[in-house]
């Protein structure tokens, strides 16, 4: 186990529970916005896309298709 993790285990442990919940939602936030991250930075590269560029071209025309 980490040093960091210990840590964080010692000062869960000293808090109250409502608190202990505040520092697990909290530490689940900052996991999210690293997924987040992670995804527009691939979303970001300038790289061709052949496949995601025919599935977007087809997903448009059967919406076409629906509305007439």
């Amino acid at each position: 186990m980490s040093k960091g993790t210990e840590e964080i285990i010692q000062v869960c442990e000293a808090l109250p529970p409502e608190k202990r919940a505040e520092v697990a939602d909290f530490a689940r936030f900052l996991l999210a916005r690293e997924d987040e991250d992670a995804w527009e930075r691939i979303l970001a590269e300038q790289k061709p896309r052949p496949r995601l560029e025919t599935f977007l071209r087809e997903s448009a025309s059967e919406g076409d298709d629906r509305q007439s």
